[in-house]
């Protein structure tokens, strides 16, 4: 059964840190094994100060737990001190490299990224290439949101999804003045992961983010940066049009990324990127894009608010 839009329950989610879930509890406790489970437990309250340390310590519960066990067994000593699992996780973080929070973001929100590719006639009728974007599904029967510069003109359009499918696409809504399409998936893959929407009401200046597209042509790519500013206005040097509550970033963001997830550390989109700024006519980034608040870019999908 296909679900609706997903959106964030959470104003600012932040995994691992706040409400990190507890170990689940094991059966068959015995007083002492529950007083490891404990100790375990305290561990992990002090790791959740550091994302980094919250991480090994998670990986190492499991592993400590069945070498406790495994000691138990065979020499009847019940012993499994904080001072041991705090050198384990200490001695994990130093010959471990975890996962980064924009490569744990960019891993959630890519199943959600497509191709967008655009043909049109030439002279001779014949069809061909006519440019190159990117697409992130929002709903997963198949609705997916973009640039409108992206399809505009177009006489076909075609999807890569995630999986390496193709499909064919129809424009199915527009809101031009915020320079956005939506776009139905003729064929969609059975396994199809819409992306989560947050709200971007408390969205700060400082804040991580990172932009997955296809620059280019070439990807899907993933750069990380940070929310630079809100509330920006942009024309861009081709269009007439003003595009105003726009947020501006830092990650880096070339031709094609257009139409592409702006994405918080906990994978949710904030925005969809629509621009960079070209002081030249080179149009290579200069570290200043931006992206329409994704409130703007569901509503042009006829999805309710936040």
């Amino acid at each position: 059964m296909r679900k609706p839009a997903l959106y964030s329950r959470t104003a600012r989610a932040r995994p691992g840190v706040d409400g990190a879930p507890a170990p689940a509890a094991m059966g068959g406790e015995t007083p002492a094994r529950h007083g490891r489970i404990q100790r375990l437990r305290a561990s992990l309250g002090r790791a959740a100060i550091n994302p980094r340390l919250m991480w090994a310590a998670l990986a190492l519960l499991a592993s400590l737990l069945l070498a406790s066990n495994l000691q138990q067994g065979a020499t009847g000593n019940n012993a499994l001190t904080q001072k041991d699992i705090d050198a384990a996780v200490l001695r994990t973080l130093s010959t471990q490299v975890l996962p980064s929070a924009p490569a744990r973001a960019a891993e959630v929100i890519r199943p959600a990224v497509v191709r967008v590719m655009s043909f049109g006639k030439n002279a001779k009728g014949e069809e061909e290439e006519q440019g190159v974007g990117t697409g992130v599904v929002i709903v997963d029967k198949g609705i997916i949101l973009t640039n409108l510069h992206v399809v505009q003109g177009a006489a076909t359009l075609k999807l890569t999804f995630f999986d390496g499918s193709e499909s064919a696409a129809s424009v199915v809504g527009a809101q031009p003045e915020n320079d956005l399409a939506v776009l139905q998936a003729h064929t969609i893959p059975d396994d199809l992961i819409a992306a989560t929407m947050r709200s971007t009401a408390d969205l700060l200046p400082g804040e991580q983010v990172v932009a997955v597209g296809f620059p280019f042509g070439i990807g899907p790519s993933v750069s990380s940066g940070v929310v630079s500013g809100l509330g920006r206005s942009f024309r861009s040097p081709e269009g007439e049009q003003e595009i105003s509550n726009l947020i501006q970033f830092d990650a880096a963001a070339n031709p094609g990324n257009s139409g592409g997830p702006l994405v918080t550390m906990s994978g949710e989109v904030v925005g969809v990127v629509t621009g960079i700024l070209n002081p030249t006519s080179h149009r290579t980034f200069v570290g200043i894009g931006f992206a329409v608040p994704i409130e703007s870019a569901a509503s042009a999908a006829g999805l309710p608010p936040f």
